[in-house]
């Protein structure tokens, strides 16, 4: 065989197995790229750590947090949302990027209170088919601020949530609570 044919046959095997591993390494590239992308701006998974938001939530599920939503509207009474730490729970020693999630029961101007183990939503008791028990604590009545929001944890006896830190500015909103998907007998959305 001639060598300068062994060389070339060489270097063409050379040149296909380095351009196999850069087609590679671009997609994955791009993977990563879209990942996080998506889990920054569109969705991201989230692990519930107590049972705050008992019997809606239970300690270990996994969710798909939506995040794009709240950029062109407001939440509704009733959503689950995400949020970072509001100012009031960074005095007291959480991280500024740790993660909560409540439900909301109050909006801008609206006034919330709780007497005799019942929420009332501008004097009007809220329905409320999802909590765990009743709530054990009056709570006099509060107006909502503009571009802030009254959250209460559904497991309402054992939740620290604006009752006790008050309201959640709407910088703060992470996304909304879309879908569980873990365990897999309680999969589905929320």
């Amino acid at each position: 065989m001639n060598p300068d044919k062994s060389n070339i046959k060489e270097t063409s095997t050379s040149a296909k197995t380095w351009h196999g591993w850069q087609e590679n390494l671009t997609l994955i590239a791009i993977a990563l790229t879209l990942a996080l992308l998506i889990r920054t701006f569109i969705a991201e998974p989230r692990l519930i750590p107590s049972a705050s938001m008992y019997p809606t939530l239970h300690t270990g599920d996994r969710l798909v947090v939506e995040k794009v939503s709240y950029r062109f509207h407001l939440p509704k009474t009733g959503d689950i949302v995400v949020f970072s730490s509001p100012p009031e729970l960074q005095r007291r020693g959480y991280e500024k990027n740790q993660a909560f999630i409540k439900r909301v029961i109050g909006m801008p101007g609206e006034v919330i209170s709780v007497n005799q183990g019942k929420v009332y939503l501008n004097g009007q008791p809220l329905p409320e088919d999802y909590i765990a028990e009743p709530p054990n604590q009056p709570f006099p009545p509060v107006t909502v601020p503009e571009n802030e929001f009254f959250v209460m944890g559904d497991n309402r006896n054992d939740s620290n949530d604006s009752r006790y830190w008050g309201f959640l500015p709407r910088k703060n909103l992470i996304g909304r609570a879309t879908f569980r998907f873990w365990p897999l007998d309680r999969l589905g959305v929320i």
